[in-house]
């Protein structure tokens, strides 16, 4: 197989794996900024750490990264026009992306989405460059929860709606 067609079939794969939305947002030296990722995920609880995936020739990367501090506001099945919005689908400016929704400040100053099933703020403490994105790990700070029954997972290219009542296993 050619390179790339190696990297078309991963790409197929990684469409196959469902993946909470997210909105990563931060405000600092840099300026506002937010962008929707999936690649994020728990690192350890001790401490509490999330890493973050960003593509490096993406215009938010930069910003993510020099401002340092960080909200993960994890999406629920209503925001799936938020993420569209955040993730550039509609050609809303980045002041338009803020302007579509209710935020309050956090801990460390970042914006939280105010209707968010969780905010994790944190501090970027360390970076690691992998081909064409960088993963950053988030060390959390500040944690938001609120009472959300569905989440919003990306699948096979598309937005989907997950209830705790579809779930298939359950624990005792």
């Amino acid at each position: 197989m050619t390179h790339d067609e190696d990297r078309l079939r991963f790409r197929e794969a990684m469409a196959s794996l469902a993946a909470a939305v997210n909105v990563i947002t931060t405000d600092g030296p840099r300026g506002r900024c937010g962008i929707t990722a999936s690649a994020v995920c728990p690192v350890t609880d001790s401490p509490p750490t999330m890493l973050v995936c960003i593509n490096r020739a993406s215009h938010a990367h930069d910003v993510l990264r020099e401002n340092e501090n960080v909200c993960i506001n994890v999406l629920g099945a209503r925001d799936q026009e938020l993420a569209r919005v955040f993730a550039g689908m509609t050609g809303c400016t980045m002041d338009e992306r803020f302007a579509r929704c209710a935020w309050t400040r956090g801990a460390l100053d970042v914006p939280l989405l105010a209707g968010a099933i969780a905010n994790l703020e944190g501090t970027m403490c360390e970076s690691k460059e992998v081909g064409s994105h960088s993963v950053f790990f988030v060390r959390i700070a500040q944690i938001v929860l609120r009472d959300e029954a569905d989440s919003l997972v990306y699948f096979r290219r598309r937005f989907h709606r997950v209830s705790p009542g579809e779930l298939l296993c359950e624990a005792p």
